[in-house]
């Protein structure tokens, strides 16, 4: 496409920019007199155009006089820092965008509580409702996964039936899952080594003395709700609702936030989870693509774990989350 627009004047510079700063070109080291008469201009404008032309660095100045730098010298710091804008702004429109789906949900949550509508599903058996979190995560992933299991017989059937489909599918990058369980079902025969087996994969493990209800949130579109709040699926034959309500959805995530917020770790590997794996990482000058591909974990996950961190040590940057974990000797266990 062609464009009449002279190249300066699409950097920026006005049309006495231009003249001058051709003029300074010319005579190569000059004075704010000797350019007014070249240019047959006032000192003074002329005097602010130049200032201008010295912090664009085109041109320099030394001792009262003006010195034309080369021209792709020049130019060159102005291309490079037109595109650093660019980027930045293109990074800005990403998260407009992307920050688009938290304002779809809001309105969805309203038009849900003013319609009454609202998506329910009744679905029976352990077998429909791992399958059922596969089934999301294949359309959507990574599907973050958010579960609480509040029980033995919950957590023994996980260990000895389905952890290795949920274990598969973190290690294939269909799941982002975070858990929480009380931490007597730990005492279960064999689920040490699948929770370990698990965490390996990328998902995050807490615990709590005592979870109020089983429950799961899968992304921002579903969440599983028990036939009985408070009740343990195994011994309601995993008779579960899921639900499609984003007010409802919004809502266990909040649940489940909150109570993440005052889990702890496992205790074999406090200082080993995900959290710490991407600190020590980045530690050792890792950058976030490394870390993600060594981990086998998306950026988005190395980034929101990093996020975590921050929080969980009380930090403002990256840096003081690193020097907080070494500090407490997470990066040397």
């Amino acid at each position: 496409m062609r464009t009449d627009t002279p190249p300066l004047q699409s950097l920026g510079f006005t049309s006495t920019q231009i003249s001058l700063y051709n003029a300074v070109l010319r005579l190569h080291r000059a004075t704010c007199a000797e350019l007014a008469e070249a240019t047959n201009g006032a000192p003074e404008p002329l005097s602010r155009e130049l200032a201008t032309l010295v912090k664009l660095g085109v041109v320099d100045e030394q001792g009262g006089e003006y010195l034309a730098r080369h021209p792709a010298t020049a130019l060159g710091h102005l291309v490079a820092d037109r595109l650093d804008r660019l980027a930045e702004e293109s990074r800005t429109i990403d998260t407009v965008v992307g920050s688009i789906r938290d304002f779809i949900h809001q309105y969805d949550a309203g038009r849900d509580y003013q319609t009454g509508q609202f998506s329910v599903d009744l679905v029976g058996g352990a077998d429909e409702l791992y399958e059922s979190v596969i089934g999301m995560a294949v359309q959507a992933p990574p599907l973050e996964l958010l579960s609480v299991i509040p029980d033995r017989r919950t957590m023994s059937d996980f260990a000895h039936r389905y952890a290795d489909q949920w274990i598969g599918a973190q290690n294939d990058g269909l799941l982002a899952s975070r858990s929480i369980i009380p931490v007597h079902t730990l005492e279960i025969p064999g689920l040490r080594d699948k929770l370990d087996q698990f965490q390996r994969a990328g998902a995050r493990i807490r615990t709590l003395d005592a979870v109020p209800s089983w429950f799961l949130v899968a992304g921002t579109e579903a969440a599983g709700m028990p036939a009985r709040w408070g009740g343990a699926l195994a011994e309601n034959a995993y008779n579960f609702h899921l639900v499609r309500t984003a007010v409802v959805v919004a809502a266990l995530r909040s649940l489940f936030e909150e109570l993440w917020a005052r889990a702890a770790p496992l205790p074999w590997t406090h200082g080993c989870d995900g959290v710490t794996q991407v600190l020590r990482l980045a530690a050792q000058g890792v950058c976030d693509e490394m870390i993600a591909r060594q981990l086998g974990i998306s950026v988005r996950t190395v980034r929101a774990r990093f996020a975590d961190a921050m929080a969980e040590l009380g930090a403002q940057s990256r840096f003081q989350a690193g020097a907080e974990a070494a500090r407490r000797g997470w990066l040397t266990r």
